[in-house]
């Protein structure tokens, strides 16, 4: 059986409704500095040293946060590690 459920809601209220925090105080912060930084970066040379700051591991640091990111969901999505669940038995 599939079944189908459509939510019609803005962002606020579907964050609201996950129980998800409010993170707007904290993006505004970092944006804000980011903006800043970025200013601040008059040739290629300050605008790399800025790169390397945010992600100390470059472009292999990014892949790896996203391949984690990417089981973790795979994990979550099939139902691994949920309480009173047992594997191998």
């Amino acid at each position: 059986m599939k079944v189908n459920v459509e939510v019609e809601c803005s962002p606020e209220e579907a964050r609201r409704f996950l129980g998800l925090p409010d993170v707007t105080r904290a993006n505004d912060v970092y944006v804000d500095a980011l903006t800043k930084a970025m200013q601040g970066a008059g040739n290629f040379d300050q605008l790399n040293e800025l790169t390397k700051q945010i992600a100390p591991m470059g472009q292999f640091g990014l892949k790896m946060f996203q391949q984690l990111m990417e089981s973790g969901m795979g994990m979550a999505m099939s139902g691994a590690g949920k309480p009173g669940k047992k594997t191998g038995d």
